[in-house]
């Protein structure tokens, strides 16, 4: 879907709908030289708040400071596919050593993982003991 701009002599300039960038500078430019905020706003699906923020942001630093960043963390995860392996791997061969006994030896063969960590991954696999009555 575009986003149609209406040019002074009737031309349309389109926006591609997933443009977030171009959607986010069509939005400021026509809320502050043509049709007014409110209507950018409800033209574009922004809050008025956000309209502000991003106003400032392309302020202070241009059009780049309006591209979507990468969301999420930026560290890297601990448990790894191959930790994951490993853990399940050390469970089956003595599936009586607890969390703590798993963590200490994948430290000792140099994977940095906490009790926390094992716990998670035993019961994420469902690899609990069975309780025998």
């Amino acid at each position: 879907m575009k986003i149609s701009i209406k040019g002074l002599k009737g031309s349309d300039f389109f926006i591609d709908q997933n443009d977030s960038l171009g959607k986010k500078l069509a939005m400021l430019i026509e809320g502050h030289c043509t049709i007014g905020v409110k209507a950018a706003i409800k033209k574009y699906g922004y809050t008025e708040q956000r309209y502000y923020q991003l106003l400032k942001k392309y302020h202070e630093n241009g059009s780049l400071a309006l591209v979507d960043k990468k969301t999420g963390s930026e560290k890297q995860p601990v448990r790894t596919k191959e930790v994951l392996n490993q853990i399940i791997r050390l469970r089956f061969l003595d599936p009586f050593a607890d969390a703590v006994v798993i963590s200490q030896k994948l430290n000792q063969l140099g994977y940095k993982v906490s009790k926390r960590s094992v716990e998670r991954t035993i019961t994420e696999f469902g690899l609990q003991k069975k309780r025998m009555f």
